[in-house]
């Protein structure tokens, strides 16, 4: 057996090991009071693990150990070179045991292994990498002075860091968040989705194996309404990193305004435009690419792109071209490395996108592929990717994150039009533009109201490029140099000489 076969996963399946306690001041540790919950596979809905119930006590041991290690300075005081060295042992930790990382990805989540593979566990990787590779290269500034007088700009770790990160992309969200935050000098407690903790669970691990001094890292496992509420209203936290629902985000907010004030960095919801033009360089590849923005991750995808807009012109011809696209992706056991849309992370979730569904075609838009249940792998939740047309901005399925692989086609008449539908939405995540005029694409870039733009391709950057959104997409940005604008407090020191 070999990797490209699914009784090879199967069998690396049976005989993994999962570990489902809390990882507090360097140990793994169950909740205090004993409590547990059952961690379920999407996959065949068979239990995986039970999974440490952190409520307040766990959060406050857990803020309690932060605190006093970053006053200690054993991390935070240490030279930058020093931290950078440790993170890169942390990455290759990961790439070492990453195959085990992309399973227990694939059980908890659901996603195809070969995207976890291939996309999840080198993601982390760069990212890791990268802010380790960046920490020794971000200069102060000496201010402009007289004489007789000298003036700092420094930046310094801020503190004590909440990272609360989503269920879609659990390692990948988790290292865009851990990786600047560590290594700017502060100490992290990680936040996991209680749908899908295993990966950072697995972490903490890694962490304290690469050097990471025990109280730095700190993995908080549990749900959002107990352990989550308790860091967002925990008065020695100092900032607070979520990705995750508008409403969440928002609540996160009120916690930090009627606790400490503490800053709040927020990467919420979106509703993503997808703008094909007719004079697009290629309608074959902008169908492909339509297609899979749509079904790439099941459509569980913040930048997912759920709002095609078509050019009037070229609407039918283009319909037919993305249907073709799309049935070309269709569910399989996620365990199986040929597979391309896995199940849907839970019942709830399941649910959810089935009434969607319903609720398109009660508002008459026209079905044009999928929309119905499928069942790969017994026991398991499982969507065909879903198309509908005739669809108005003002439809649930068009106005609504449905956290799914859900498609809705609008067309428009013009690129005026095209703006007004684009931005008619709470909603400023990230946008398509496909069009062979320079200038149009240039003219459409900044008229639309999002933290990312491609042209001529869906989500296209890397880590150099920051990542957040517009409106209620949230206000914080990972990856690129500006994500350590989050972890580090800017201080102004004047001397007279």
């Amino acid at each position: 057996m070999n990797k490209q076969d699914l009784a090879y996963w199967q069998q690396q399946a049976q005989s993994l090991t999962i570990e489902g306690r809390a990882f507090i001041n360097g140990e793994y540790v169950d909740a205090s009071n004993q409590e547990t919950f059952d961690c379920i596979s999407p996959v065949d809905g068979r239990k995986l693990s039970n999974i440490a119930l952190c409520q307040e006590t766990e959060a406050n041991q857990a803020v309690k150990c932060a605190r006093k290690v970053f006053e200690q300075g054993t991390w935070s005081k240490a030279a930058p070179v020093k931290r950078k060295a440790v993170m890169l042992k942390f990455a290759d930790l990961i790439e070492k045991h990453g195959d085990e990382l992309a399973l227990l990805e694939t059980l908890d989540m659901g996603k195809p292994i070969n995207d976890a593979l291939n996309v999840d566990i080198p993601g982390a990787l760069r990212s890791i990498r990268w802010s380790a590779e960046a920490i020794d290269k971000i200069y102060d500034e000496v201010a402009p002075t007289a004489d007789n007088e000298l003036g700092l700009v420094t930046r310094e770790a801020v503190g004590v860091v909440a990272a609360i990160v989503p269920w879609n992309f659990p390692l990948v969200m988790a290292s865009w968040k851990i990786g600047p935050a560590l290594v700017a000098g502060n100490s992290v407690i990680l936040k996991p989705s209680e749908k899908s903790p295993l990966t950072a669970i697995k972490l903490a691990a890694l962490a304290k194996e690469a050097g990471i001094p025990d109280g730095v890292f700190n993995v908080l496992p549990g749900f959002g309404h107990q352990v989550g509420k308790t860091l967002a209203l925990h008065n020695d936290i100092d900032t607070l990193v979520f990705t995750g629902s508008t409403g969440v985000a928002k609540q996160l907010m009120i916690y930090a305004g009627e606790s400490n004030m503490k800053r709040v960095w927020t990467e919420a919801g979106g509703k993503s435009p997808n703008i094909v033009f007719a004079d697009a360089p290629n309608l074959d590849e902008a169908a492909i690419a339509a297609a899979g923005a749509i079904c790439f991750n099941q459509g569980e995808v913040c930048t997912a792109g759920s709002r095609l807009l078509v050019e009037a012109s070229i609407k039918d011809e283009f319909i037919e071209k993305v249907k073709t696209a799309i049935l070309s992706w269709q569910p399989g056991n996620p365990l199986d490395p040929n597979t391309n849309v896995g199940a849907i992370v839970d019942q709830t979730q399941y649910e959810r996108i089935l009434g969607y569904i319903n609720k398109g075609q009660d508002e008459q838009a026209t079905l044009c592929c999928g929309g119905k249940k499928s069942q790969p792998v017994d026991g398991g939740f499982y969507i065909e990717p879903t198309m509908f047309s005739e669809v108005d901005n003002s439809m649930a399925i068009a106005s609504d994150e449905i956290f799914g692989p859900v498609l809705s086609v609008i067309t428009f008449e013009n690129m005026e039009e095209a703006i007004n539908i684009a931005n008619d939405t709470p909603y400023g995540l990230a946008a398509g533009i496909w069009t062979r005029d320079l200038s149009k694409a240039h003219k459409m870039a900044k008229a639309v109201r999002a933290g990312s733009v491609w042209v001529n391709q869906w989500d296209g950057g890397d880590m150099t490029a920051p990542f957040g959104g517009f409106k209620q997409s949230g206000n914080g940005r990972d990856k690129s140099l500006h994500a350590f604008n989050k972890y580090t407090e800017v201080k102004a020191t004047w001397i007279k000489l």
